[in-house]
């Protein structure tokens, strides 16, 4: 009898320890979902990701975490992208720097751009010169006039080094002949900060992080930095209409961990694919200067790859050296 019980409970507990395992799956997704933004709150990253994440909530009935993860060029929020699970669970916003700028300029990086896979093209928006009030330079040629005539002395914000705002001025200095002393910050709207405290002369910024000193009348925009005019701002000329063929318009993108399973790579590429063409997330991106891209995954690999060549030769131009 003592037998027969011993077996009996030898059977139940095997039976229980075997039910997780035999339970089916529960489907995707099922606990909330991050989004790493490697630039502080404000700046076109974290805007863009505030906007999309929220509706994305809303379709796939679990929250979507917004996390800024600041530093090292997007080098910080990167790396935590790489040393997450490739569960579908934890993705980055953010622009191409990351896999174009970064492995050209830093010799040793807190990643492998390998470990980050493309999902989503989610849109394409230029960035602004723009002044402080006390520089007087409202326009290109007076930028060049007032650059020449404090070479060396003039300074210029940027997100960091190698961020697109820095190519971007690296590229006019070189075209132009002009030298200015750059101040790297740790995200567009830290730079701003200090171009409205006076304490720098120009920055190159998205509109997200400039629009309140702009409407303040504390900050003057000059030239936009895409191949054609920003819809935001179409009586404001591009530095295209001064440097031919010059466009350094920045793509954003969502990323996930190499390794997540396809499927799940397709479920939030659709997701965001259709969230991209509804008229209120269109107006909303219009209010900061973006145009949404809604493309999927080869779209956003397609657009990396375009961009790679052409910061490789602004990089090459600007001669710029591996750090």
């Amino acid at each position: 009898m003592m037998l027969g019980r011993l077996r009996t409970a030898l059977v139940t507990l095997v039976a229980v320890a075997l039910m997780p395992a035999l339970a089916p799956a529960q489907p995707y997704p099922n606990q909330p979902i991050r989004i790493i933004v490697p630039n502080p709150a404000g700046g076109l990253p974290d805007t863009l990701s505030r906007i999309v994440g929220k509706r994305l909530q809303e379709r796939i009935g679990q929250p979507v975490v917004i996390e800024n993860r600041p530093g090292a060029n997007a080098g910080i929020g990167a790396a935590a992208l790489t040393a997450s699970a490739p569960d579908g669970y934890t993705f980055i916003m953010t622009d191409g720097a990351v896999l174009s700028i970064s492995p050209l300029i830093y010799l040793k990086l807190p990643y492998n751009p390998k470990d980050m896979m493309p999902v989503s093209f989610v849109a394409r928006a230029p960035i602004w010169l723009a002044a402080s009030q006390k520089v007087p330079a409202s326009t290109m040629p007076e930028f060049v006039a007032y650059a020449k005539a404090n070479a060396g002395k003039a300074t210029y914000g940027t997100s960091g080094v190698g961020s697109f705002h820095h190519l971007s001025m690296e590229a006019v200095q070189s075209s132009l002949k002009v030298q200015l002393t750059h101040v790297p910050f740790k995200g567009s709207a830290d730079s701003v900060t200090a171009l409205l405290g006076g304490h720098i002369d120009f920055v190159f910024s998205s509109y997200a992080s400039l629009s309140a000193g702009v409407e303040s009348n504390r900050v003057r925009l000059i030239a936009s930095n895409g191949a054609r005019r920003a819809k935001l701002t179409p009586d404001l000329p591009t530095i295209a209409e001064t440097i031919p063929g010059y466009d350094f318009a920045v793509n954003q993108g969502l990323f996930a961990r190499t390794g997540t399973p396809r499927e799940i790579v397709q479920r939030i590429a659709s997701e965001v694919a259709v969230i991209m063409k509804e008229p209120e997330i269109i107006a909303a991106l219009d209010k900061i200067g973006a145009e949404p891209a809604s493309g999927g995954t080869d779209d956003l690999a397609q657009a990396m790859k375009d961009e790679a060549d052409r910061v490789a030769k602004a990089v090459a131009a600007a001669g710029i050296k591996p750090l």
